[in-house]
């Protein structure tokens, strides 16, 4: 186990690594490894423990009956998944958890969580707090999806989008997470149109991008 880069993760940050290594004693957690394109959790499942990608990165979209894709996030090594659905065992999972690459996953119980450990008291206290506040980072995340995709129109829902970045980077040019098919995915419109979109936008004037790169020119909207 590498407790070093463990405790460089949000989720077990201002925690030391000698507590570190103490507390996971006292923990249920398992180590897994995935293929490409491996699920590693499916709608309709239970989920009673949290995931924290090792190494690799994963996909969390949904699936609907008729095989529209929707992307909700994309993590990468140090991130922390399904905790909401950990923390309340009854509610079944509404979205799939998916290796984008060759990924390994270490799983709390978050029963060892919950409960009071005698050995590190500061350190389970500081994982509590660490695990509350990406929680509420979390929900902050999914409400600016529901916003970007509120739009009607596939422009609507790019302007927010890309609007978004523009302000969190502080500047008009900027690079984003996704490649086009992820976009398209996230924003729920199909990828053709997306780019025909983005085209005519760029003759527009009011963008420039080439794959995940963008700048944008505000004064001509």
């Amino acid at each position: 186990m590498n407790y070093q880069f463990l405790a460089n993760t949000r989720l077990f940050r201002g925690i030391s690594v000698d507590e570190l290594e103490k507390m996971l004693a006292c923990f249920s957690v398992q180590t897994r490894q995935y293929e490409k394109g491996s699920l590693i959790l499916r709608a309709g499942q239970t989920v009673s423990a949290i995931g924290l990608v090792l190494s690799g990165n994963i996909t969390i979209e949904n699936n609907d009956l008729w095989g529209n894709r929707t992307v909700m996030d994309r993590l990468g090594a140090g991130a922390i998944f399904a905790e909401s659905y950990a923390l309340t065992p009854e509610e079944i999972l509404m979205v799939d958890i998916v290796a984008n690459e060759p990924t390994e996953v270490l799983f709390l119980q978050t029963r060892a969580i919950l409960n009071s450990c005698q050995k590190s008291c500061y350190s389970h206290r500081a994982l509590l707090g660490n695990l509350l506040a990406i929680s509420s980072q979390k929900n902050l995340h999914m409400s600016r999806h529901i916003l970007h995709t509120s739009p009607k129109t596939i422009r609507g829902r790019l302007l927010s989008y890309l609007s978004f970045f523009a302000q969190k980077e502080g500047n008009y040019e900027f690079d984003i997470p996704f490649d086009r098919q992820q976009l398209a995915d996230y924003l729920g419109v199909d990828r053709s149109a997306l780019s025909n979109e983005l085209s005519k936008m760029q003759r527009e004037g009011i963008l420039s991008s080439k794959k995940n790169h963008f700048k944008l020119t505000p004064d001509c909207l």
